[in-house]
């Protein structure tokens, strides 16, 4: 079963009629996060946006391990997400006075510790092994001693553990058919964690992400994801504030 089932991933020719490429799925990600937010912040009331909102974290955590593999400037890529991500961080600090971590800062700790682990592989350092101690130790303790220590300040990594695994699992899983059994096996560990729910809705990812052709499509989009995030944000919250008057 398992062998045909692989067989059947592996023929490209099988997926040439429905396939997704790399920008089709960040669109339907960032469609999907756009669902989210609206529904947590603005129309609480219909579950349904929130539901949709489930698509958007397993498709981007793919995305995540795509962009380590094919990068061609670790040091940038990593530096992006990490910036971006913390700039949005100082702007809910400020505005809700919140120490709830983005998935950006989640995503950070991810590409962390897929580049560490690299370069202890292939023994691009004499210290490689110290770096990627040091990478291990602090995601421990910011993913998951941190929200400990200071769960009264809610202090709380999106996604947690789980949430900066899942990308090095797919980053590492030696096949699609594996890359798409980690991401599950993942998720349904997330979602008991989180106490089941709506979580369980993210699961459907799993079909999207099987169809994906990994090819990235005529455009390069990625530096629309960058604009979009914190832009999005800022749009939700200034209609919150307007409706909240």
């Amino acid at each position: 079963m398992v062998n045909t089932l692989f067989n059947y991933y592996s023929d490209d020719s099988k997926m040439k009629k429905i396939s997704l490429t790399n920008n089709q799925l960040k669109i339907i990600a960032m469609l999907a996060m756009l669902s989210d937010h609206i529904g947590k912040v603005l129309l609480p009331q219909y579950q349904i946006l929130q539901i949709i909102g489930r698509l958007a974290f397993p498709i981007f955590a793919f995305m995540i391990a795509e962009g380590c593999f094919y990068t061609k400037n670790k040091v940038r890529y990593f530096l992006t997400v990490f910036l971006l991500g913390t700039g949005c961080q100082v702007v809910y600090l400020i505005a809700e006075k919140s120490l709830y971590q983005n998935i950006l800062i989640t995503f950070s700790l991810s590409i962390i510790l897929i580049f560490c682990t690299e370069n202890y592989k292939n023994k691009k350092y004499k210290t490689s092994g110290i770096i990627l101690s040091f990478a291990v130790s602090a995601v421990f303790i910011i993913s998951i001693l941190l929200p400990v220590i200071f769960i009264n300040q809610g202090f709380v990594i999106d996604y947690g553990v789980c949430g900066v695994l899942l990308p090095l699992a797919i980053y590492y899983a030696p096949d699609k058919l594996r890359k798409l059994i980690y991401t599950a096996g993942i998720l349904i560990l997330l979602t008991l964690d989180l106490g089941g729910g709506i979580q369980w809705w993210s699961l459907l990812a799993i079909p999207l992400l099987a169809l994906y052709n990994q090819k990235r499509g005529k455009y390069n989009i990625k530096p629309l994801f960058y604009i979009f995030y914190p832009a999005h944000l800022v749009v939700i919250y200034l209609i919150s504030l307007f409706l909240n008057k």
